[in-house]
This record gives C-alpha cells, sequence and structure tokens, in this order.
C-alpha cells in the first residue's frame, strides 16, 4: 500500500463532508478523495439490497483510484455492518462511531438524546451501545426525517428548519436530558441551531471527531500516516455538482477543494 495514496470518504449525499472536515483537519498532510452519492440520494426509500448494491459501486470506484483506506461516513451505511462492506479490498474500511463514551463522558445525568435518521433509530445501535457501557444510562432516541431533505435543499434559514429543529428538541427538553449526539452526519450543518434550541446546559456532540481518531489509528497501524506535505482534497459527486459545490463551501469555507461529477461505473 502507497503512503502517498488518497483516503477515499463517501456518503450518500453531502452529510458525509462534515467528516472530511475533521479529518482534514486532524490530517492536514494527506490527500482525500470525497463520493458523494447525490443522484441517488436520500437513501432512505432504498431496500438493503439497493443500498448494498450503491455502496459497493462507491467502494470499488475508490478503490478504482487507489485508495489507502475508505471512511464511510455516514450513520445509516455504518449500520448495514461494516464488516460486511469489506469484501477482497486491500484497504481498512472504517465506519462512523456511535459516540458512546463522549456521550458518558459528556453527560453528568446520564440522560442522553440521539438525534438520527429513522433507519438509524430504527437499529437502536446507538441505544446498545451506550447501555452496554453504562446500563443506568437513559437513552432518549428521537428520529429527525425532515432534517436531511432541508439540508439537502439549503433550507438553512427557513422557518420550516426552525420548526423542525424545536418539534424534535421538545421531548428531550422535557426529558431533561444534558448531552445530545447528531447521529447523521448531515446534522452538523446545523449544530449551532440546534445548540441554540437546547441552551449552554446540553452539550452537543458530532461522533466525526471520534470517527476521525479510529481512521488515524487505523492508518497508524499499517504505517501509512504522511507525516509531510500539504494535501489536495478532491470532491466528487454523482449529480447537482454546482449545489455540492456550494454545500462544501458552506462546510469546508477553509479548504480549497477541487470539483468533479463522476459517473460510479466509469472508475477513471
Amino acid at each position: 500500500m502507497d503512503i502517498h495514496a488518497p483516503i477515499g470518504v463517501l456518503d450518500s449525499g453531502v452529510g458525509g463532508l462534515s467528516v472530511l472536515k475533521c479529518l482534514h483537519r486532524l490530517l492536514p498532510h494527506e490527500d482525500f478523495i470525497y463520493v458523494g452519492d447525490t443522484a441517488r440520494t436520500p437513501y432512505g426509500i432504498r431496500t438493503e439490497k439497493e443500498i448494498r448494491g450503491f455502496v459497493a459501486e462507491m467502494i470499488d470506484w475508490l478503490a478504482a483510484q487507489g485508495v489507502k483506506q475508505v471512511v464511510i461516513a455516514c450513520n445509516t451505511l455504518t449500520m448495514l455492518g461494516v464488516d460486511t462492506l469489506k469484501g477482497e479490498y486491500k484497504f481498512s474500511i472504517v465506519g462512523m462511531s456511535k459516540g458512546e463514551k463522549l456521550l458518558l463522558e459528556a453527560s453528568k445525568k446520564k440522560k442522553i438524546g440521539v438525534l438520527a435518521t429513522p433507519f438509524t433509530i430504527g437499529t437502536e445501535a446507538h441505544k446498545k451501545a451506550i447501555l452496554a457501557v453504562d446500563s443506568e444510562a437513559e437513552v432518549y432516541p428521537m428520529p429527525c426525517p425532515k432534517f436531511v431533505p432541508l439540508i439537502e435543499g439549503e433550507q438553512f434559514d427557513s422557518p420550516q428548519l426552525a420548526a423542525a429543529i424545536a418539534e424534535y428538541a421538545v421531548p428531550l427538553k422535557q426529558a431533561g436530558v444534558d448531552a445530545v449526539i447528531l447521529s447523521c452526519t448531515h446534522f452538523p450543518f446545523i449544530q449551532e441551531q440546534i445548540a441554540a434550541e437546547f441552551g449552554l446546559g446540553v452539550t452537543i456532540i458530532d461522533p466525526a471527531e471520534a470517527t476521525s481518531l479510529e481512521a488515524i489509528a487505523s492508518l497508524r497501524e499499517q504505517g501509512l500516516l504522511r507525516g509531510e506535505g500539504e494535501g489536495r482534497v478532491e470532491v466528487c459527486a454523482t449529480a447537482d455538482i454546482e449545489r455540492v459545490r456550494r454545500l462544501t463551501r458552506r462546510m469546508l469555507p477553509e479548504i480549497d477543494c477541487e470539483f468533479r461529477e463522476i459517473n460510479l461505473r466509469q472508475k477513471k
């Protein structure tokens, strides 16, 4: 494996850009190739068989680019089981962290809220992970179906988004949570609005950092971390590249990215 090869990051849309931001901050010397399957998002309406096929296409495409690692920057895709997605690839594949340790460290009352897509909430993966570490914790899952379409539609200052944030926050406030995890990579796009809705007494956690640290540990174990040079970032999407460009600049304003619209069936 070439130490100078890029790191691949994939998602069904633009949400994974929040993970790319964290990875780039921690690994400024590395090259990155991001792939968002914007032609077929949202994946929530698809069957599991379809989703697995789409993910395999993205990983195959990244493999053809010669990546040394793939980070699955999507909680929904991670819930499919990272081990089942690894196949015969020579590089490591890292999924999203559930952030259970960060949550329990942040929550003095052991009352924890989980904001995620309905699919992710339905797996109960976060609840199980938190209770496995501390069986006395109280976990309050909140499915948020309105967030992703509003974020993908760039409705950041809309009354619809403000209303949705308030709607999903009310039950968690009533439960008295003091820590909330954003268990969808889209949600950091609206982290400030969510934090403002909950107020100073509630810690909002983005699992992107824990995920990035796991990716770094894997690369270090394989001796694949670059220690010098200026990294290059390429953002690829299967459709709507101008919209992706705008959303990338919103999430990654400090990074000079290259953009490309791609066909996953054309490997180069």
